[in-house]
């Protein structure tokens, strides 16, 4: 459908008409809707032809009316056609902003996203991850996709989105894209935040996003047991790079910090905090959030073994850590070598800590919320999974309560 319009000029009646010359108005029609203007002319009804949409006549002033009428209609079809080759919406109202050279600017999706990608890409290091512009350059990439499938174009304006946008788009991902619930979920939520910042400027009146509600749910966060734990700890490694992973790896179970924020540590953010021991006062860098955490004795032990380490001492840092890549790599020859099956990564450490080190231990999750550095709990309950031997003790404590009835 390529909004075909219907032009008319007529002869517009005015609520007190006394007789004489009529203004001439151009009303435009598509899609069973109008949009009308004034062309600034006016005829003797006596001398127009209504279903012509012309003034009858041969006289030099008839002429010239019909050509400068004549003239409107090739210029209304020049603005038609403007408005088919950027691929914009055919309304009666777009059509008589492109005519009068009044229309509004148009916004276009895949711009907008292009240009919040390199502000991203401007800001990394200042708030955002490299990981973080990655996956929205990935979201890029599959609106693209998208739209020349389903609209055979690279580009459409905001205006255009709504709720069957959304949906096709999900499917997409899922069908085409073969993306997971929650990598899916994660480009639709990227899409909602350029629509939802179109919505904050005022260039989008209504809301896509109503009555949309994402399926994902979040997969089971894998961690380690007390057991898995203790081998790692025990065990000794003739080779150095393994050992020093191996550390750094149990501090952040230890901790709960992620990579990111664990090669960042200075010896200055380790403070003595409100019980008169040893805490680390830092800021996470993926959510700029401060994080205090009390160390517990199995931390303070690994910190001790570094403590006159010649990197660390040059550069003020805490941990010799190494890049994320090799890190992984190496716990990947820990696991292996110490016997546990689990894919071991760098941020399992964290989920650990969640779970193993504090929840399982009885610390509340409002705390465990805190020393992470979440901004809302609902993060957290994603992260710590009550273990049956914490339902165990709990169940116990009930059936003692229970036995004196």
């Amino acid at each position: 459908m390529k909004g075909n319009f219907y032009l008319l000029f007529y002869l517009r009646k005015q609520k007190i008409y006394k007789g004489g010359p009529r203004a001439i108005y151009m009303r435009i029609t598509v899609g069973g809707k109008r949009a009308e203007m004034s062309i600034g002319r006016e005829c003797e009804p006596g001398k127009w032809n209504s279903s012509a949409g012309r003034a009858v006549g041969t006289k030099e002033d008839i002429r010239t009316l019909n050509t400068y009428l004549d003239s409107l209609q090739s210029k209304m079809r020049i603005a038609h056609q403007a408005l088919l080759d950027t691929g914009q919406q055919v309304t009666a109202v777009s059509l008589q902003g492109q005519f009068t050279g009044k229309s509004k600017k148009s916004i276009y999706l895949m711009k907008l996203f292009a240009e919040h990608n390199a502000r991203v890409k401007e800001l990394i290091g200042n708030g955002f991850e490299a990981n973080t512009l990655k996956g929205y350059i990935t979201s890029e990439k599959h609106l693209t996709g998208f739209l020349r499938k389903q609209y055979a174009k690279d580009d459409i304006q905001i205006s255009e989105l709504n709720y069957a946008f959304i949906t096709n788009f999900e499917y997409y991902l899922r069908a085409d894209c073969k993306c997971s619930d929650v990598s899916a979920a994660k480009y639709i939520k990227h899409l909602k935040k350029i629509v939802n910042h179109c919505m904050t400027n005022g260039w989008l009146k209504h809301a896509p996003f109503i009555g949309y509600k994402s399926t994902a749910k979040a997969k089971e966060r894998s961690y380690l047991t007390q057991e898995e734990i203790d081998k790692i700890i025990v065990k000794e490694f003739v080779i150095g790079r393994l050992q020093q992973v191996r550390d750094i790896f149990i501090f952040c179970c230890f901790t709960g910090l992620s990579y990111a924020d664990v090669k960042k540590l200075k010896r200055t953010e380790i403070v003595k905090g409100i019980d008169g021991e040893k805490w680390i006062f830092t800021k996470r860098q993926k959510t700029d959030t401060s994080s205090h955490i009390p160390i517990l004795p199995s931390a303070i032990e690994i910190l001790n073994r570094y403590k006159d380490n010649p990197e660390c001492e040059n550069k003020g840092l805490l941990l010799p850590v190494l890049s994320n890549q090799k890190m992984n790599a190496y716990l990947k020859e820990i696991a292996d070598v110490c016997g546990i099956a689990k894919h071991l990564t760098f941020h399992l450490a964290r989920h650990t800590f969640a779970t193993t080190i504090t929840l399982s231990n009885g610390v509340p999750i409002e705390t465990v919320s805190k020393i992470l550095g979440h901004t809302a709990l609902k993060t957290t309950q994603h992260y710590a999974k009550v273990l049956d031997i914490k339902v165990s003790r709990d169940m116990s404590k009930l059936k003692q309560q229970f036995s004196h009835i």
